[in-house]
């Protein structure tokens, strides 16, 4: 079992890698399911590797678990450095649980290049699963950077109209111009400490070792930021996120947005600068909140579906940086657990979206109307997920929402009770859009296409797919504490690493922390002593 602790995050890295080499060796047949048959056995295979890391997890321990640290560059120092702790744990199984979700949901709907699609997708898991577990910020750079790639081609290649080579390339333009930034600040911390180790670079980030200059750590800080800014998106840096939703195919689009920028501020904003986070928290608790009723007002007024999807995922995010940065133990715990959510949620949502546009070929409401008595299951899946969308106690999104707000009420951060009460005014707008949409699909007056088109209710492999999703709806409702265990470890950590905010005595603090102004580098070896 040691063993295979040891390696297992190298087995479930390798385990999709592997799985896009065979996929494109493999012969394309026109009509031919063997990509679509293997890329489900191996996102499966995927999915039950990474299984282990809860099943085998200390819940009482805090720190990095399952980790394999060994050197790959000596100059400069590259560390091939993997661990979870209780921040990325559930992400990887939710990477895992979402790719055969993603397979099942393209079975249909890609009936040409299979090859070139199920490579891609595998890619875009490998990248994903990589974003999770790196823990030395070149190799996390390198997955970082892989993740832009696929998506971009997937968009621009399987997209649904002519635009889709333009949603591409600005999704591509957004997220590799600020991404130049993030490798700026890597190398400049690296010049600075020697190492591109992350406990390493956390432990000099809370004895304020890591540089004497305040303004060259702010410049690095709101680098990290802005790269993962524009992923998560933070309003108002959403530019790209309505054109690359409609464009994207549903398998693609499970992944698009949330969670890995999300994911890349909790770890690397928060563990490497910590003083700088809590000092621009109350510019981005203001966003998160606006962020939250402008997405849901939006989505309100939207007759197109794959719109109203994009700006129901804004703002949802928001909800997430609103909880993040109350730093608070609650809202830490409700915003890593809302990631989860959220992307089940939004899973379900696009999937259900692609099931309705294969059927009728249109995403307009307005063609839509009375379908509920042809499609009783399909309507049944479109009130679960609208229901934990909204926040319905008893379902998995009313635990993240309530421990949001309840942690950001109890926040220190400047006018947290004004952005809280406005937020939660998107609970209500989120219920709103999401109930309307049902209505105007379902229970409306009868569309042009509900009238020319027969269509068909659930099959047995949508079935498959949809129901994984409605049961962690509702299991993840009523049993939060099974994935609070780990998410926990990683809140209170957080919040009892050591803080000192800037004043505005800035020579006081540089004079109390450093007993010079030299710089201040560590060796290899002194980088391994700290760890």
């Amino acid at each position: 079992m040691e063993s295979i602790n040891h390696w297992i995050l190298t087995i479930i890295l390798l385990t999709p890698l592997a799985g896009a080499i065979l996929l494109s060796l493999l012969p394309e047949r026109d009509g031919s399911k063997l990509h679509a048959v293997s890329a489900l056995a191996i996102t499966l295979l995927t999915f039950l590797f990474t299984l282990h890391l809860p099943s085998h997890y200390n819940y009482a321990a805090s720190g990095f678990q399952f980790e394999q640290n060994v050197s790959w560059i000596a100059s400069p120092s590259i560390r091939y450095h993997l661990g979870v702790d209780g921040l990325s744990v559930w992400l990887i199984v939710l990477a895992g649980i979402l790719a055969p979700i993603g397979v099942l949901t393209s079975w249909n709907t890609i009936k040409s290049r299979s090859k070139l699609f199920y490579t891609l997708f595998l890619l875009q898991q490998v990248a994903m699963l990589g974003i999770f577990v790196a823990l030395d910020l070149f190799l996390y750079y390198g997955f970082w950077e892989l993740s832009l790639v696929p998506m971009a081609l997937l968009i621009a290649t399987f997209g649904r109209t002519e635009n889709r080579r333009k949603a591409a390339i600005k999704f591509f333009l957004f997220a590799f111009i600020p991404s130049a930034l993030l490798l700026v600040g890597m190398i400049w911390l690296y010049n600075r400490t020697g190492t591109f180790d992350l406990p390493v670079l956390t432990q000099l980030a809370a004895q304020h070792a890591i540089s004497p200059s305040a303004h060259a750590l702010w410049w690095c800080a709101l680098a990290f930021l802005v790269a993962f800014a524009v992923k998560v998106p933070i309003f108002p840096l959403h530019g790209w996120l309505s054109d690359a939703v409609q464009e994207a195919p549903t398998a693609a689009v499970m992944v698009l947005a949330g969670k890995l920028g999300l994911y890349s501020i909790l770890r690397f904003s928060f563990g490497i600068f910590p003083d700088q986070s809590h000092a621009i928290a109350p510019l981005l608790i203001a966003l998160g909140a606006i962020g939250i009723v402008y997405g849901a007002l939006l989505a309100l007024v939207q007759t197109d579906l794959k719109k109203l999807a994009a700006f129901s995922t804004l703002s949802h995010v928001s909800f997430i940086v609103l909880g993040a940065f109350s730093f608070t133990v609650l809202s830490l715990n409700g915003s890593v657990y809302q990631i989860l959510n959220e992307s089940l949620i939004g899973a379900a949502l696009f999937t259900l979206l692609g099931l309705l546009y294969e059927r009728y070929g249109t995403y307009d409401m307005r063609d839509y109307g009375g379908l509920a008595t042809k499609h009783p299951w399909m309507v049944t899946m479109f009130v679960i997920m609208s229901l934990a969308a909204a926040g319905l106690p008893l379902m998995n999104g009313f635990v993240g929402e309530f421990l949001i707000l309840s942690g950001t009420m109890h926040s220190l951060v400047d006018h947290h009770i004004l952005w809280c009460i406005l937020g939660t005014t998107g609970v209500i707008f989120g219920a709103a859009y999401m109930l309307t949409m049902i209505q105007r699909i379902f229970y409306g007056s009868l569309g042009r296409r509900s009238t020319e088109v027969a269509g068909w209710d659930l099959t047995s492999r949508e079935h498959l797919e949809l129901w994984p999703l409605a049961l962690l709806f509702l299991i993840m409702g009523v049993a939060s504490p099974y994935w609070m265990k780990a998410i926990d470890t990683y809140a209170t950590q957080t919040m009892h690493q050591p803080q000192k905010l800037f004043s505005s005595d800035t020579k006081q603090m540089e004079t109390t922390t450093y007993s010079s102004s030299v710089p201040v580098k560590m060796p290899v070896a002194a980088s391994e002593e700290v760890r």
